[in-house]
């Protein structure tokens, strides 16, 4: 098993989300962030069925580097809960995860925030 991580969240608007996908990406926290396609979602919201037009984010990170991406994503999201799921990747192609290995620098980010390997 290799250490990269594949997260995904959502925005409610393509402006927010060009302003993460940057911030990520700037902090060296993601090599790379798909914005994709705006999409409906259907989910319960306190009691409530809601139903809103949001911005979902592919974001290629690591596993080392995740507790700060995180963060980041929890503090610039405009959502009071936002969804941010992590999915390993068992495979893929091997230099493209090397290249994300190698893009993704957690000498930048806060060392309070940084996962460890186990």
């Amino acid at each position: 098993m290799n250490d990269i991580l594949l997260v995904m969240t959502n925005l409610p608007d393509r402006d927010s989300a060009n302003k993460l996908a940057h911030l990520l990406i700037e902090s060296t926290a993601a090599a790379c962030v798909n914005i994709l396609a705006e999409c409906a979602s259907i989910y319960r919201w306190q009691g409530k069925i809601e139903t809103a037009s949001e911005v979902p984010l592919l974001i290629k990170t690591t596993r080392a580097a995740y507790l700060s991406l995180e963060e980041m994503i929890r503090t610039h999201h405009p959502y009071e809960l936002p969804e941010i799921i992590a999915v390993n990747v068992d495979s893929g192609l091997a230099a493209y995860l090397q290249w994300v290995a190698q893009e993704v620098t957690i000498e930048s980010l806060p060392i309070t925030n940084v996962a460890t390997k186990e």
